[in-house]
């Protein structure tokens, strides 16, 4: 196991969206994740000595690397697993260096009691690009809060990003913030206060896995100060979103509390592609992964030159007009 230091439906961890609450996550499918993915590098020392665990892909049978891909997932319930059994392996098949990691209280890394803030997991992000020595412009794709994360790191590096593409997320902006605080203000309500009783309810109606997302959610709450810290973060203005210069792709699903949400981005960022699927809420990763594997190879191929990916978007958007 790889360990690099550095200093569902609304990714609450409850389990009572209006999905089916089918997605992958922390606990057994974590451990299971990490079994059979491939470890690269090694434990190094950060200024805050938190730990994060990383898993690499890459491509099969020794063939050249087209782009770097970095998988980050979503808060509470989530973990690089929700990558590995959904698309990561096929992106990897497909040409592209996978990074996906735990971010700080998730899967594998450690747990400090504190330090949940958007800097700082940013700042992990940082740091743990820094000791796999990746220095060219990264592709990040993000997941709910994990695409939050990567609106802010290319804020603060655009020299290091060649894309975004995020999937049922949006910027660190006041409604964000709204947002993720009162979605906190529930976590702690149902699984901190009654988290027996929510459990029990999550096992009866979305059963045992969800249950145990919902446990391992309830535990990150109650030991650290992340529904405190997350609320605290600082915010960005449509400004600040709007001067990204990066290709960006979003995602929603049609069914999602974010629906609607694309055409603020549209607004915001011009040059956007936005892609709504129908009949899907916010767990569209673990509920449509094939669709978002081919919007995730369209888009990241078609960002890089030379890959011979205008013709795979091209047949892309023909479907999509078709299915419309």
């Amino acid at each position: 196991m790889a360990m690099i230091d550095t200093s569902r439906d609304t990714c609450d961890g409850t389990g009572r969206g209006s999905g089916s609450g089918t997605a992958s996550g922390t606990g057994d499918d974590a451990d299971h994740a990490t079994d059979h993915a491939t470890d690269h590098g090694g434990p190094d020392t950060g200024p805050d000595g938190v730990r994060l665990h990383v898993q690499r892909l890459s491509p099969p049978d020794g063939r050249p690397l087209t782009a770097t891909a970095v998988l980050i997932h979503g808060l509470l319930t989530d973990s690089l697993a929700s990558w590995y059994f959904t698309v990561a392996p096929d992106l990897a098949a497909a040409g592209l260096e996978v990074v996906m990691y735990d971010q700080r209280g998730h899967g594998r890394s450690e747990r400090p009691g504190s330090g949940y803030r958007l800097d700082t997991f940013v700042t992990d992000l940082e740091r743990l690009l820094d000791r796999l020595d990746i220095t060219g412009p990264v592709h990040l794709v993000g997941n709910c809060f994990g695409g939050t994360v990567a609106f802010a790191y290319a804020m603060r590096h655009p020299e290091r990003v060649a894309g975004i593409a995020v999937i049922e997320a949006k910027p660190a902006t006041e409604s964000w913030l709204t947002e993720i605080s009162g979605i906190l203000r529930r976590v702690v309500a149902e699984l901190v206060v009654h988290e027996a009783e929510s459990l029990a309810w999550v096992s009866a109606h979305r059963g045992a896995h969800t249950a145990r997302l919902a446990k391992s959610a309830a535990r990150l709450v109650r030991t650290t100060t992340i529904a405190e810290d997350v609320p605290e973060s600082r915010v960005v203005s449509e400004e600040q979103v709007g001067a990204v210069r990066c290709p960006v792709l979003a995602v929603y699903g049609a069914d999602s509390e974010l629906a609607g949400q694309e055409r603020w981005l549209e607004s915001v960022l011009p040059g956007t592609r936005t892609v709504v699927l129908p009949g899907q809420g916010h767990s569209v990763l673990a509920e449509a992964p094939t669709r978002i594997r081919e919007l995730l190879l369209s888009w990241i191929h078609g960002c890089e030159p030379g890959t011979g990916a205008p013709a795979a978007e091209a047949a892309l958007e023909a479907r999509e007009a078709d299915a419309s």
